[in-house]
């Protein structure tokens, strides 16, 4: 298979898996031995596990974005023969801010969570977590471009692309179950 063929293939099957959050239901990527064994110290962690009661975009609760933007980005990582342990980790720590950023500014006067969210889950990391330099810099500018200062590594790179293209995901999948949800109460009136 040509290089731009296993491209499209693996982009195909990504898009499948975000736009499809069954795998994280049924715990898929716990059966990826050599990924698990990268993360599993954080799955086990009540930090990380508290993040299942926050909803990050549409439906989608916080940790399993944060799944999603680490297995996708561990995959880039290691197809690009890059620090894909760090990836994976950075993947999962990237938002654990720890609060409901729906009602976070109502609650606090801080509008910007945008902004101010990375240095809040690296703060939180760092308190549950040893972390290197790569991971702290794809915890740190994930947001980027809306923060000014630009990833220094390529792992930070990928953090920040899977976490924009895990987004995008969650909330056009909320967008089309709404969507289906209004042509089914149409077609049945």
């Amino acid at each position: 298979m040509k290089k731009d063929e296993s491209y499209y293939l693996m982009r195909e099957q990504l898009k499948e898996w975000v736009e499809d959050s069954q795998w994280i239901i049924d715990e898929e990527y716990i059966k990826d031995k050599e990924y698990y064994d990268c993360v599993k110290d954080i799955f086990n962690n009540k930090a990380f596990q508290s993040m299942n009661q926050f909803i990050q975009h549409g439906t989608t609760t916080t940790r399993a974005h944060s799944i999603q933007v680490s297995y996708l980005a561990y995959h880039m990582a290691k197809a690009r023969g890059l620090d894909y342990v760090s990836v994976a980790r950075a993947g999962l720590l990237h938002d654990l801010f720890l609060y409901d950023w729906h009602t976070h500014a109502k609650e606090t006067g801080n509008r910007f969570h945008g902004f101010t969210h990375p240095r809040t889950a690296l703060k939180n990391a760092e308190k549950e977590f040893q972390l290197n330099d790569i991971e702290r810099n794809c915890i740190l500018r994930h947001m980027w471009p809306l923060t000014p200062i630009p990833p220094k590594y390529k792992e930070a790179f990928l953090i920040t692309y899977a976490d924009k293209y895990c987004s995008l995901a969650e909330v056009f999948v909320g967008w089309k179950m709404r969507a289906a949800q209004v042509m089914a109460k149409l077609t049945n009136a």
